[in-house]
């Protein structure tokens, strides 16, 4: 399992103690520092069927700043993941990459219906 996440961000760290109560293991990436390659993100959207438009951080200042809200409908799926793998502040974190499933953002009743409720 791989959690790209972001170490100032607060939903980050919730995610990261969820997985942390559970005692599973994970390889923690700086989304910042290690952004996800144009491949990657590719595979996500095909191996998972994700709408590329859930991959962005519709919040964050990155996005604001390139006035995306207004733009993205007007980029290819191709431009839209170049994109994203060009600044990993585009992406909407936390991520966490299993081979059965893609979970984006923390939304604890997802990550417990795809990684199981608290160990006994």
């Amino acid at each position: 399992m791989i959690v790209y996440w972001y170490p100032k961000c607060s939903t980050c760290k919730k995610a990261v103690q969820f997985l942390d109560d559970r005692k599973l293991s994970y390889q923690l990436k700086n989304i910042k520092e290690e952004i996800p390659s144009f491949e990657e993100i590719e595979g996500w959207v095909n191996k998972f069927s994700i709408p590329l438009k859930k991959l962005f951080n519709t919040s964050g200042l990155v996005y604001k700043e390139l006035n995306l809200k207004e733009k993205l409908d007007t980029y290819t799926a191709e431009e839209q993941m170049r994109l994203l793998s060009s600044n990993g502040m585009l992406i909407k974190r936390p991520i966490c990459v299993l081979e059965n499933g893609l979970l984006i953002g923390f939304k604890e009743k997802e990550w417990i219906e795809l990684l199981g409720d608290k160990n006994a």
